[in-house]
């Protein structure tokens, strides 16, 4: 039945009809005049949905023929996305009504990348997955670009519309060997066709669907686009590539390792460990001489990623939700964190370079002691949360079998705590810098520079619930 399909796939549905809703009303109104209220309604819209999904979601649904599949994994991630997402609207729009980039396109090319975010999540089968990528990146590589008269903004977008579409050639090609020795496109049937001993050209599909997967989380040696485009960027953009698009990818990517691959565990584990180890190590040792704090953030980006992979590449329930705990304390940080580069700035001007941040906790110490703490939690220092998220992603390495992982994460944990430690350094021992930076910050700015460092610190209690949320999301995924 059509209707009850429909109704599995309401929300994004729903979303979907408002994106060209208000795309037609912008058009035939006052165009960018309506572009901050565009920006609140869509924030608005992302949390109802997101609040839709917490009250009604129970159990496993599948729609059109097992091409959506609407479960506990699915909606536990689209939640994490949404509400980043809408943080990040909600903080974007000063920052953009000030600098003159609020178009009235931002909010609803975001709109329509969520769209694909959550259908990605969503994907039973190989075409529902590349429709759900190919809508979000589409729009993305538009507001990468979004600052027309800036040569770095058209080129952060240009490079990320190219090397995305040779990612997505790679995840074609390997989509196209699976399809062709698994005689089907859903992943109920391509696990199936690899439940017993899995032709190498299958072998071979992984092996290009993963090096798809590992360029839309930014993993090492898939990560030469990352610095470019999150320095390019205007800067709430790049706070958006860093949160929403991060969850969706590394969901999907679990999504197909488990659902479509998950009688091969052992084949496609060694890769995904070798990622998780190469961006570890790249991630942590290339951030180190960075100096501007967009790009440090790029090199953070993938080291993180790294840390969520050993989670995945465990292989198992608890791996998952390794994983996804790991995503939202990442999210949730990096939130705070570009709350902060949003409001650096001196004489109106944007202001990118670390160095700047010197002695900084003598004119704003309570943005100083956030901001420490944010960066103390990305680093994984106990007791704050940043430390449980990483815990968590070593135990299942360490449970999974994976102990060389666990060790090797250890030491990239270290070597990446040096950059986020130099930060804090800068703020409350560096020498004093002529003209300090601006002392203003918008309200809302301050709310989630603050709202973050204090989850990290509170959040030790009881991680606010996610922990029991993402072991039943991921024990629908592994079975």
């Amino acid at each position: 039945m059509i209707s009850a399909d429909l109704s599995i796939v309401l929300p994004e549905v729903l979303l979907a009809l408002y994106a060209m809703a208000a795309l037609l009303i912008a058009v035939y109104t006052s165009k960018d005049g309506m572009a901050s209220l565009l920006t609140w309604t869509t924030a608005g819209v992302f949390v109802l949905l997101a609040v839709w999904m917490m009250i009604n979601g129970s159990g496993t649904q599948e729609a059109f023929g097992g091409m959506f599949i609407n479960d506990g994994f699915a909606r536990f991630s689209k939640v994490v996305i949404l509400l980043s997402a809408a943080a990040i609207l909600l903080m974007s729009e000063g920052y953009m009504q000030q600098r003159g980039l609020l178009k009235f396109e931002y909010p609803i090319l975001l709109a329509l990348a969520v769209v694909g975010m959550l259908v990605m999540v969503s994907a039973g089968d190989l075409m529902a997955l590349y429709m759900g990528l190919e809508l979000q990146s589409l729009a993305l590589y538009v507001v990468a670009s979004l600052r027309r008269d800036s040569v770095k903004s058209t080129e952060a977008g240009l490079k990320y519309f190219v090397l995305g579409a040779l990612s997505s050639g790679l995840l074609l090609y390997g989509a196209s060997l699976t399809y062709g020795f698994a005689g089907t496109t859903l992943f109920s049937g391509i696990i199936e066709a690899t439940s017993d001993d899995p032709s190498l050209g299958l072998l071979f599909g992984v092996v290009f669907l993963i090096a798809g997967f590992a360029f839309k989380v930014s993993a090492a040696p898939f990560h030469m686009w990352t610095p470019d485009v999150y320095e390019g960027s205007p800067t709430p953009v790049t706070a958006f590539f860093a949160t929403a698009p991060k969850v969706a990818a590394m969901a999907l990517f679990a999504r197909v390792v488990h659902d479509a691959f998950g009688g091969i565990v052992s084949d496609w584990q060694q890769i995904v460990a070798f990622l998780s180890v190469v961006s570890m190590f790249l991630g942590g040792i290339a951030a180190i001489g960075q100096t501007n704090i967009k790009r440090l953030m790029a090199y953070s980006s993938i080291t993180h990623m790294g840390f969520a992979l050993m989670g995945l590449a465990a292989g198992t329930a608890f791996g998952v939700q390794a994983m996804l705990i790991y995503m939202a304390i990442y999210v949730t940080m990096n939130v705070g964190t570009f709350a902060f580069i949003l409001a650096m700035g001196r004489d109106g001007q944007v202001v990118t370079d670390i160095n700047s941040l010197k002695m900084y906790s003598k004119n704003q110490p309570a943005r100083a002691l956030a901001m420490l703490i944010l960066m103390f939690s990305l680093a994984g220092v106990p007791p704050l949360v940043g430390f449980f998220g990483k815990f968590y992603v070593l135990r299942a390495a360490y449970d999974g079998g994976l102990a060389w992982l666990a060790v090797a994460g250890v030491v990239a944990s270290v070597i990446s705590a040096f950059y986020y430690l130099r930060i804090v350094y800068f703020m409350y021992f560096g020498d004093e810098t002529e003209g300090a930076l601006d002392s203003k910050m918008s309200p809302v700015l301050w709310a989630f520079l603050m709202g973050s460092a204090a989850a990290m610190v509170f959040g030790v209690f009881n991680l606010f619930g996610i922990e029991p949320a993402a072991a039943a999301a991921a024990a629908t995924l592994v079975n």
